[in-house]
């Protein structure tokens, strides 16, 4: 799928707050992110997102995935530390009315090019659910490669699943 020609990549802004609200109050799409991403999805939620967002010190590492003026999802990766500093985690979420259109592809297209331009990293990694296949498919049209299957290694809501490892070496 091509992408919307209006889709862009940018940092979050305060008047995100009621598009949050809107899109990230799903359970579709909690159930497919860490419990550290909260559902319900509140305002104060959105608000603590954006806040924090703004403290960043260096290039910012988390970005609204925009459509028409309109926050409709978020991608971002987490550098790690220790001997890990040379590897980072990504990760996206994208509405669930606007699945299926090549967004999140996209999404993890930018992020790889903007974590390789501006970070010393050697390693991109994204960890997916065993039961969300449209997500490695979309590490996979993205470049990324499939290096393992943890077994039995979540739990979300009382299910638990394989989790599925992606990387993209630079």
């Amino acid at each position: 799928m091509i992408p919307p020609a209006d889709l862009t990549f940018r940092t979050w802004r305060t008047r995100d707050v009621d598009a949050l609200l809107k899109h990230a109050n799903n359970r579709n799409i909690w159930l497919n992110l860490k419990d550290r991403f909260p559902h319900p999805y509140r305002r104060a939620d959105a608000e603590s997102w954006i806040g924090m967002n703004h403290l960043v010190l260096g290039p910012p590492v988390n970005f609204a995935i925009d459509i028409g003026g309109e926050a409709v999802g978020g991608v971002g990766l987490e550098p790690l530390d220790d001997v890990f500093h040379r590897t980072a985690n990504i990760g996206y979420w994208v509405a669930e009315p606007f699945w299926g259109r090549g967004i999140a592809t996209a999404a993890v297209e930018f992020i790889t090019e903007y974590a390789q331009r501006n970070f010393p990293l050697d390693r991109l990694q994204a960890h997916v659910f065993d039961w969300n296949p449209a997500s490695a498919r979309v590490l996979e049209k993205a470049g990324y490669v499939c290096e393992g299957r943890l077994r039995r290694a979540v739990v979300k809501e009382d299910r638990v699943g394989d989790l599925l490892l992606y990387a993209k070496l630079k």
